[in-house]
């Protein structure tokens, strides 16, 4: 009976601890925010992508330099809110991850879908104006 017990146990309960475990963010989701004629990064990601992991220890390596230069906005897909939905709705978001570079007036300039290397990233940011 014991035997029995903990393997149900093991089946079910496992699997959404890990869900939970993966799906669990750190990031804080973003909110409409004044942009006080700065650039913008929109980052479209999700904690369950590998992809998006690989972009975001990019961003932790870089951004520093560009801190209060350029505004970062992280939206995590998941979150399910109603701002994130019609976040995914104006850029047109259909995977993960998406980064939207916007510039000072407002234009969307560059649009990078999927992981890309930590020197191109940069060299998008510094000619982000």
């Amino acid at each position: 009976m014991k035997k029995n017990l903990i393997a149900v146990l093991l089946i079910f309960a496992v699997p959404i601890i890990a869900y939970m475990a993966l799906t669990k963010s750190t990031a804080t989701t973003a909110k409409p925010q004044d942009t006080a004629n700065k650039p913008q990064v929109v980052k479209f990601t999700s904690s369950m992508c590998l992809d998006c992991q690989k972009m975001n220890e990019v961003f932790k390596e870089i951004f520093p330099k560009y801190d209060g230069k350029i505004i970062l906005r992280e939206i995590q897909v998941q979150d399910g809110s109603s701002f994130t939905n019609s976040e995914i709705e104006k850029y047109n978001v259909t995977l993960v991850p998406t980064i939207i570079l916007i510039d000072s007036t407002g234009k969307q300039v560059k649009r990078i879908e999927g992981a890309i290397e930590k020197e191109a990233m940069d060299k998008y940011l510094e000619g982000l104006e």
